[in-house]
């Protein structure tokens, strides 16, 4: 079992331990409700262009808590950090999304949502800081495979959606999300402990403000400015999400309105994608290190890009279109899964340690920004034609690999 995710699993102790041991209940609570948002909206009155303003005001409320999030996970800590805003950024959505009747429901429930750049940032150190080196990439490997777990009760979504139709069916997973999702940010609380960094940070935040703290960013951009490997990882990043926010929040859109695929078996897909992700990461992400990560890359975008392209001709009215959106979703899955660990991997690889949270929390800040006008952006294209958000997709993906080909020609030469 050398250099295998199983033997990276085994070998857990400490935070990243607790951190990747609880991972799986995030799967078997957001990830049961979360693919269906979009068409949920749609249901409950919301149009196209409505469903991407919700998901702009979400990454804008994001960009506000990421400015905040390395003051605040200096000055709270990594552990507390990530229970507290934890609960605020999912649990309490939850309860609103689950009794959402239009749109100002979904617009307080972003706000809210939009939180949960505090814990990401806090929990991403908690993950990381005590780890080692060797077993990053292996560590966020787990990560995204244990949020999939959710394959083994996504049935359930199918058998809620086909005997109580869709709204109540994910009115019930939001309530199920919000215990589950309490249970969880309980666990990792009990079983983790603050890291050595961030006792250090502690300590040095003590009797600052987070204000005050927030005033030091001018030279956390110096230092991110001042390495090509932490600027690449950032473009990298950036593009994930984008077209991440875009594929999230238009694909069950252009599914169920377009392919005119019913609500019934909405729910499959997510499994074939859980199922997909697990397989793939187990079998491929043990062969990564370090300094192979080019081809990878280059393989997650031109992946990435198949399914979208697929999906985009995936006839509407010939049965053809449930074989092409299955080899599409194999392309996707793979594609952002791998793209999304690979980019989280840069990012571990090129941070100084001394400086992560706050980091971190400027790379979130830029991130944040970048990406957010695109879900307004998708809902006007979507508006036009269900093809036009994914087709915008094509080119940042295009993007994505020449950038990627630059930066690795330039590193070699």
């Amino acid at each position: 079992m050398t250099n295998s995710l199983i033997k990276t699993l085994t070998g857990l102790k400490g935070n990243p331990r607790a951190c990747v041991y609880t991972e799986p209940l995030w799967g078997l609570s957001l990830n049961l409700c979360m693919p269906y948002a979009s068409v949920y909206m749609l249901a409950v009155g919301l149009n196209d262009s409505q469903v991407g303003l919700v998901a702009t005001i979400y990454m804008l409320s994001q960009v506000v808590f990421a400015f905040l999030s390395g003051p605040v996970t200096d000055k709270l800590g990594r552990r507390k950090a990530t229970a507290m805003f934890d609960f605020i950024a999912w649990c309490i959505p939850c309860i609103i999304w689950w009794r959402a009747e239009g749109l100002w429901f979904f617009i307080v429930a972003a706000l809210f949502n939009g939180a949960m750049q505090i814990p990401t940032n806090a929990w991403d150190c908690l993950l990381i800081e005590d780890a080692e080196k060797s077993q990053i990439t292996g560590i966020n490997s787990l990560i995204v495979a244990a949020a999939q777990f959710s394959v083994l009760f996504a049935p359930i979504s199918a058998i809620l959606f086909s005997r109580l139709t869709l709204v109540p069916a994910i009115r019930i997973l939001y309530i199920n999300a919000f215990v589950v999702m309490t249970l969880k940010l309980t666990l990792l609380y009990i079983f983790s402990r603050e890291t050595k960094m961030g006792m250090i940070r502690l300590a040095e935040s003590r009797g600052k403000s987070i204000f005050s703290l927030a005033a030091g960013y001018g030279g956390v951009l110096k230092i991110i400015g001042k390495s090509r490997g932490t600027i690449f990882a950032l473009i990298i990043t950036t593009l994930v999400w984008i077209v991440g926010l875009i594929n999230t929040t238009f694909w069950q859109v252009i599914v169920s309105k377009k392919l005119l695929v019913p609500d019934a078996l909405l729910p499959l897909f997510p499994i074939l994608k859980s199922a997909i992700v697990i397989v793939l990461l187990f079998l491929i992400a043990p062969r990564l290190t370090k300094e192979i990560l080019k081809l990878p890359l280059l393989t997650g975008f031109a992946c990435w890009f198949t399914g979208q392209t697929l999906l985009i001709l995936a006839p509407v009215h010939s049965p053809a279109k449930y074989i092409i959106l299955c080899v599409s979703l194999i392309f996707d899955s793979f594609g952002y899964s791998y793209l999304f660990m690979l980019a989280k991997s840069l990012t571990a690889f090129h941070i100084n340690p001394a400086e992560r949270a706050r980091v971190q929390a400027i790379m979130n800040l830029i991130i944040m920004t970048a990406t957010a006008p695109f879900g307004w952006i998708g809902g006007m294209l979507s508006d036009i034609s269900r093809n036009l958000p994914f087709i915008l997709n094509l080119g940042f993906l295009i993007a994505g690999f020449c950038i990627t080909v630059a930066y690795y020609k330039d590193v070699h030469r």
